[in-house]
Protein backbone atom coordinates (compact mmCIF):
# COMPACT_ATOMS: atom_id res chain seq x y z
CA UNK A 1 0.00 0.00 0.00
CA UNK A 2 1.26 3.21 -1.27
CA UNK A 3 0.89 6.38 0.78
CA UNK A 4 0.63 9.39 -1.40
CA UNK A 5 0.52 12.55 0.59
CA UNK A 6 0.22 16.23 -0.82
CA UNK A 7 2.80 18.19 -1.23
CA UNK A 8 2.21 22.43 -0.10
CA UNK A 9 3.68 24.86 -1.61
CA UNK A 10 4.94 28.31 -0.09
CA UNK A 11 4.19 31.59 -1.72
CA UNK A 12 6.28 33.61 -0.47
CA UNK A 13 6.15 37.57 -0.49
CA UNK A 14 8.46 39.89 -1.88
CA UNK A 15 8.86 43.30 -0.09
CA UNK A 16 7.13 46.34 -2.48
CA UNK A 17 9.67 48.66 -4.28
CA UNK A 18 9.02 51.75 -5.07
CA UNK A 19 9.91 53.27 -8.31
CA UNK A 20 11.70 56.77 -9.09
CA UNK A 21 8.52 58.16 -9.26
CA UNK A 22 7.11 57.04 -6.17
CA UNK A 23 7.23 59.13 -3.15
CA UNK A 24 7.18 57.46 -0.04
CA UNK A 25 3.91 58.87 2.53
CA UNK A 26 6.07 61.59 4.49
CA UNK A 27 7.87 62.82 1.73
CA UNK A 28 4.91 63.13 -0.28
CA UNK A 29 3.23 64.86 3.04
CA UNK A 30 5.73 66.92 3.69
CA UNK A 31 6.28 68.09 -0.68
CA UNK A 32 2.10 69.00 -0.59
CA UNK A 33 2.92 71.06 2.77
CA UNK A 34 5.83 73.35 1.55
CA UNK A 35 3.35 73.69 -2.27
CA UNK A 36 0.46 74.93 -0.12
CA UNK A 37 2.70 77.09 1.73
CA UNK A 38 4.38 78.76 -0.98
CA UNK A 39 0.81 78.82 -2.39
CA UNK A 40 -0.57 80.71 0.41
CA UNK A 41 2.53 83.39 0.77
CA UNK A 42 2.34 83.61 -3.00
CA UNK A 43 -1.85 84.46 -3.05
CA UNK A 44 -1.69 86.39 0.40
CA UNK A 45 -0.22 89.88 -0.49
CA UNK A 46 -2.48 90.33 -3.70
CA UNK A 47 -5.41 88.77 -2.10
CA UNK A 48 -4.48 91.78 1.08
CA UNK A 49 -4.20 93.99 -1.57
CA UNK A 50 -7.98 93.67 -3.03
CA UNK A 51 -9.46 93.29 0.12
CA UNK A 52 -8.03 97.00 1.73
CA UNK A 53 -9.32 97.81 -1.49
CA UNK A 54 -12.39 97.65 -0.41
CA UNK A 55 -12.09 98.63 3.02
CA UNK A 56 -12.64 102.55 4.36
CA UNK A 57 -9.57 104.80 4.53
CA UNK A 58 -10.02 104.47 8.70
CA UNK A 59 -9.73 100.67 8.25
CA UNK A 60 -6.90 100.53 5.70
CA UNK A 61 -4.56 98.68 8.87
CA UNK A 62 -7.47 96.34 10.32
CA UNK A 63 -6.28 92.89 10.62
CA UNK A 64 -9.99 91.95 10.49
CA UNK A 65 -12.34 91.04 7.16
CA UNK A 66 -14.20 93.58 5.59
CA UNK A 67 -17.06 94.87 7.59
CA UNK A 68 -17.77 98.20 5.78
CA UNK A 69 -17.87 97.08 2.57
CA UNK A 70 -17.36 100.18 -0.12
CA UNK A 71 -16.28 101.43 -3.73
CA UNK A 72 -15.58 104.82 -2.17
CA UNK A 73 -11.71 103.79 -2.91
CA UNK A 74 -12.34 103.23 -6.70
CA UNK A 75 -15.30 106.09 -7.18
CA UNK A 76 -12.25 108.35 -5.52
CA UNK A 77 -9.74 107.00 -7.73
CA UNK A 78 -11.91 107.19 -10.99
CA UNK A 79 -13.46 110.44 -10.52
CA UNK A 80 -11.22 112.76 -8.29
CA UNK A 81 -7.79 112.27 -9.83
CA UNK A 82 -5.68 112.32 -13.02
CA UNK A 83 -5.67 108.31 -12.77
CA UNK A 84 -7.60 108.00 -16.42
CA UNK A 85 -4.88 110.59 -18.10
CA UNK A 86 -2.30 108.49 -16.75
CA UNK A 87 -4.21 105.32 -18.03
CA UNK A 88 -3.84 106.77 -20.92
CA UNK A 89 -0.12 107.71 -21.46
CA UNK A 90 0.43 104.43 -20.06
CA UNK A 91 -1.49 102.34 -22.61
CA UNK A 92 0.07 104.81 -25.40
CA UNK A 93 3.87 104.01 -24.11
CA UNK A 94 3.26 100.78 -23.16
CA UNK A 95 1.66 100.30 -26.70
CA UNK A 96 4.34 101.70 -28.94
CA UNK A 97 7.17 99.93 -26.73
CA UNK A 98 5.39 96.43 -27.10
CA UNK A 99 4.68 96.69 -30.93
CA UNK A 100 8.61 98.35 -31.58
CA UNK A 101 10.34 96.02 -29.35
CA UNK A 102 8.48 92.72 -31.22
CA UNK A 103 9.48 94.32 -34.26
CA UNK A 104 12.87 95.19 -33.43
CA UNK A 105 13.55 92.05 -31.45
CA UNK A 106 12.15 89.64 -33.74
CA UNK A 107 14.42 91.28 -36.77
CA UNK A 108 17.65 91.30 -34.80
CA UNK A 109 17.07 87.60 -33.96
CA UNK A 110 16.18 86.53 -37.50
CA UNK A 111 19.39 88.29 -38.76
CA UNK A 112 21.63 87.14 -36.35
CA UNK A 113 20.37 83.36 -36.30
CA UNK A 114 20.06 83.30 -39.92
CA UNK A 115 23.02 85.52 -41.52
CA UNK A 116 26.85 85.63 -40.73
CA UNK A 117 27.96 89.19 -41.13
CA UNK A 118 30.79 91.27 -39.79
CA UNK A 119 30.49 92.13 -35.81
CA UNK A 120 28.03 89.53 -35.46
CA UNK A 121 29.29 88.19 -32.64
CA UNK A 122 30.34 91.77 -30.73
CA UNK A 123 27.05 92.81 -31.79
CA UNK A 124 25.25 89.49 -29.73
CA UNK A 125 27.92 90.23 -26.18
CA UNK A 126 27.16 93.67 -26.41
CA UNK A 127 23.17 92.96 -26.36
CA UNK A 128 24.10 90.95 -23.07
CA UNK A 129 26.22 93.19 -21.76
CA UNK A 130 23.50 95.98 -21.01
CA UNK A 131 21.14 93.35 -19.16
CA UNK A 132 23.98 93.59 -16.31
CA UNK A 133 23.68 97.30 -15.24
CA UNK A 134 21.63 97.67 -13.05
CA UNK A 135 19.03 100.53 -13.28
CA UNK A 136 20.06 103.11 -10.21
CA UNK A 137 23.49 103.35 -12.58
CA UNK A 138 21.56 103.80 -16.30
CA UNK A 139 19.09 106.76 -14.68
CA UNK A 140 22.07 109.33 -14.48
CA UNK A 141 23.37 109.24 -18.08
CA UNK A 142 19.91 108.39 -19.62
CA UNK A 143 18.40 111.89 -18.35
CA UNK A 144 21.47 113.31 -19.50
CA UNK A 145 20.62 111.53 -22.97
CA UNK A 146 17.49 112.59 -23.30
CA UNK A 147 18.04 115.97 -22.11
CA UNK A 148 19.94 116.67 -24.77
CA UNK A 149 17.57 115.27 -27.05
CA UNK A 150 15.12 117.12 -25.99
CA UNK A 151 12.77 113.79 -25.06
CA UNK A 152 12.29 114.44 -21.18
CA UNK A 153 8.59 114.63 -19.75
CA UNK A 154 7.64 113.23 -23.68
CA UNK A 155 6.52 109.71 -24.46
CA UNK A 156 9.07 109.10 -27.08
CA UNK A 157 11.78 109.52 -24.49
CA UNK A 158 10.04 106.75 -22.36
CA UNK A 159 9.38 104.37 -25.05
CA UNK A 160 13.23 104.56 -26.18
CA UNK A 161 14.57 104.14 -22.41
CA UNK A 162 11.85 100.95 -22.14
CA UNK A 163 12.87 99.36 -25.66
CA UNK A 164 16.68 99.64 -24.28
CA UNK A 165 15.64 97.75 -21.43
CA UNK A 166 13.71 94.74 -23.68
CA UNK A 167 15.35 94.76 -26.79
CA UNK A 168 18.09 92.95 -25.50
CA UNK A 169 17.33 90.00 -24.08
CA UNK A 170 14.12 89.77 -26.15
CA UNK A 171 16.78 89.34 -29.25
CA UNK A 172 18.50 86.79 -27.67
CA UNK A 173 15.40 84.89 -26.60
CA UNK A 174 14.24 85.00 -30.56
CA UNK A 175 17.63 83.81 -31.66
CA UNK A 176 17.09 81.07 -29.81
CA UNK A 177 13.68 80.67 -31.31
CA UNK A 178 14.76 80.82 -34.80
CA UNK A 179 17.43 78.65 -34.28
CA UNK A 180 14.64 76.24 -33.85
CA UNK A 181 13.15 76.29 -37.33
CA UNK A 182 14.47 74.63 -39.82
CA UNK A 183 16.38 76.40 -42.35
CA UNK A 184 15.19 74.61 -45.63
CA UNK A 185 11.98 77.03 -44.64
CA UNK A 186 14.21 79.91 -46.03
CA UNK A 187 15.73 78.19 -48.57
CA UNK A 188 12.11 77.40 -50.13
CA UNK A 189 11.17 80.66 -49.86
CA UNK A 190 14.29 81.75 -52.22
CA UNK A 191 13.59 79.04 -54.36
CA UNK A 192 10.10 80.76 -55.10
CA UNK A 193 11.55 84.19 -55.39
CA UNK A 194 11.45 85.84 -51.98
CA UNK A 195 13.98 88.44 -50.87
CA UNK A 196 15.00 87.69 -47.18
CA UNK A 197 12.37 89.99 -45.34
CA UNK A 198 10.01 88.51 -47.68
CA UNK A 199 10.73 85.07 -46.44
CA UNK A 200 11.21 86.25 -42.52
CA UNK A 201 7.64 87.71 -43.25
CA UNK A 202 5.89 85.19 -45.03
CA UNK A 203 7.14 82.20 -44.03
CA UNK A 204 9.55 82.35 -40.58
CA UNK A 205 7.62 84.76 -38.46
CA UNK A 206 4.25 82.95 -38.84
CA UNK A 207 5.72 80.18 -37.21
CA UNK A 208 7.21 81.98 -34.32
CA UNK A 209 4.01 82.89 -32.90
CA UNK A 210 4.95 81.23 -29.27
CA UNK A 211 8.39 82.96 -29.49
CA UNK A 212 6.69 86.32 -30.54
CA UNK A 213 4.39 85.88 -27.39
CA UNK A 214 6.65 85.84 -24.72
CA UNK A 215 8.76 88.50 -26.44
CA UNK A 216 5.66 90.28 -26.49
CA UNK A 217 4.31 89.31 -22.80
CA UNK A 218 7.79 90.05 -21.50
CA UNK A 219 7.49 93.55 -23.27
CA UNK A 220 4.52 94.68 -21.84
CA UNK A 221 5.30 94.00 -18.06
CA UNK A 222 8.71 95.58 -18.88
CA UNK A 223 7.17 98.81 -19.58
CA UNK A 224 3.75 98.47 -17.46
CA UNK A 225 5.26 98.16 -14.56
CA UNK A 226 8.78 100.16 -14.63
CA UNK A 227 8.49 102.63 -11.83
CA UNK A 228 12.20 104.19 -11.58
CA UNK A 229 12.48 105.75 -15.00
CA UNK A 230 9.05 106.82 -15.34
CA UNK A 231 9.30 108.75 -11.96
CA UNK A 232 12.29 110.30 -12.79
CA UNK A 233 11.78 111.10 -16.41
CA UNK A 234 7.95 112.23 -16.31
CA UNK A 235 6.65 115.06 -13.99
CA UNK A 236 3.64 117.05 -13.55
CA UNK A 237 0.16 114.77 -13.36
CA UNK A 238 -0.68 115.27 -16.92
CA UNK A 239 2.01 113.52 -17.96
CA UNK A 240 2.65 110.92 -15.10
CA UNK A 241 2.06 107.28 -15.87
CA UNK A 242 0.09 104.91 -13.89
CA UNK A 243 3.59 103.82 -12.41
CA UNK A 244 4.73 107.24 -11.20
CA UNK A 245 0.91 108.15 -10.46
CA UNK A 246 0.63 105.39 -7.80
CA UNK A 247 3.09 107.33 -5.91
CA UNK A 248 1.01 110.69 -5.69
CA UNK A 249 -1.11 108.53 -3.22
CA UNK A 250 1.55 107.81 -0.71
CA UNK A 251 4.17 109.85 -0.17
CA UNK A 252 6.18 112.45 2.22
CA UNK A 253 2.90 114.28 2.45
CA UNK A 254 -0.07 112.15 1.73
CA UNK A 255 -0.96 108.05 3.18
CA UNK A 256 -3.86 107.44 1.23
CA UNK A 257 -3.48 103.66 1.39
CA UNK A 258 -7.45 102.81 0.14
CA UNK A 259 -6.76 104.89 -2.72
CA UNK A 260 -3.40 103.27 -3.54
CA UNK A 261 -4.54 99.84 -3.70
CA UNK A 262 -7.84 100.46 -5.69
CA UNK A 263 -5.54 102.19 -8.20
CA UNK A 264 -3.53 98.98 -8.42
CA UNK A 265 -5.81 96.93 -8.29
CA UNK A 266 -7.50 98.68 -11.50
CA UNK A 267 -3.96 98.41 -12.98
CA UNK A 268 -3.80 94.92 -12.48
CA UNK A 269 -6.82 94.11 -14.72
CA UNK A 270 -4.89 94.63 -18.32
CA UNK A 271 -1.82 92.63 -17.05
CA UNK A 272 -4.08 89.93 -15.99
CA UNK A 273 -5.98 89.90 -19.47
CA UNK A 274 -2.80 90.09 -21.31
CA UNK A 275 -1.27 86.95 -19.74
CA UNK A 276 -4.57 85.40 -20.61
CA UNK A 277 -4.43 86.14 -23.79
CA UNK A 278 -0.60 85.14 -24.25
CA UNK A 279 -0.36 82.19 -21.69
CA UNK A 280 -1.03 79.21 -23.80
CA UNK A 281 1.93 80.16 -25.96
CA UNK A 282 4.56 81.53 -23.05
CA UNK A 283 5.45 77.70 -21.98
CA UNK A 284 6.66 76.29 -25.42
CA UNK A 285 7.82 80.15 -26.40
CA UNK A 286 10.46 79.53 -23.55
CA UNK A 287 11.60 76.39 -23.38
CA UNK A 288 11.68 76.78 -27.23
CA UNK A 289 14.02 79.87 -26.92
CA UNK A 290 16.41 77.85 -25.01
CA UNK A 291 17.35 74.75 -26.55
CA UNK A 292 19.86 75.99 -28.68
CA UNK A 293 21.87 79.00 -28.35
Amino acid sequence: MTRTGTTRTRTTRTPKTRTRNQRSRPASIGLHATLAAAAVIAVFPPLWLLVTSFKPRTDAFSTGVVTHFTFANYTHVLADTEFLTWFKNSVIIVGLTTVLGVFIAATTGYAVSRFRFPGMRPLMWLLLITQMFPVAVLIVPLYNLLASLGLLNQPAGLVVTYLTIAVPFCAWMMKGYFDTIPVEIDESGRVDGLNPFGTFWRLVLPLARPGLAVTGFYTFVTAWAEVAYASAFMTGEENLTLAGGLQTFVNQYTNDWGSMTAAAVIIAVPAALVFAFAQRHLVSGLTAGTTKG
